[in-house]
């Protein structure tokens, strides 16, 4: 069986913003002179693009028994079925049907998810929900650890 693996990139238009940000240093640095001013413009892109790549890019992954989500790890043990939300399901999950007490990896830049309850008696969390780009493919991973 192949280890389910996917990093959830951030979107092309995030990437530009922040070029915009790095712009609008440059711009508040335009007083001191041409130094500042690319020194504004590189450390702002920077910065933002720190920020981007760390909040955009998580990784979700089953390995060894358990499903991994940035820094949240749960052993399949302890999931139930998986459910695969298309979009419009995934949308109200996120809003009107969702359980405040539930975990939640959620990128609304993904439009698609996947949805497991939790099973183990003493976790209070009712389930996990997790923005996917390939929920089927999750799915059968999480199936198929199960079943071995």
């Amino acid at each position: 069986m192949q280890p389910y693996e996917e990093r959830l990139t951030a979107p092309r238009s995030w990437w530009f913003v922040s070029l915009l940000v790095g712009i609008a240093a440059a711009l508040v640095m335009v007083p001191f002179g041409t130094l500042p001013l690319l020194g504004g413009l590189v450390g702002g892109t920077a910065v933002a693009a720190v920020v981007t790549s760390s909040y955009g890019s998580p990784r979700i992954r089953v390995v060894a028994g358990s499903l991994v989500m940035g820094d949240a790890k749960i052993p399949v043990s302890a999931l139930g079925e998986p459910e695969v939300l298309d979009a419009e399901e995934a949308r109200a999950w996120r809003g009107q049907k969702a359980d405040a007490r539930a975990f939640m990896l959620l990128r609304a830049y993904i439009p698609t998810a996947l949805r497991v309850e939790i099973t183990d008696p003493q976790d209070p969390t009712p389930y996990v929900y997790v923005s996917t780009r390939h929920p089927e493919a999750l799915a059968a991973a999480l199936t198929a650890v199960r079943a071995s």
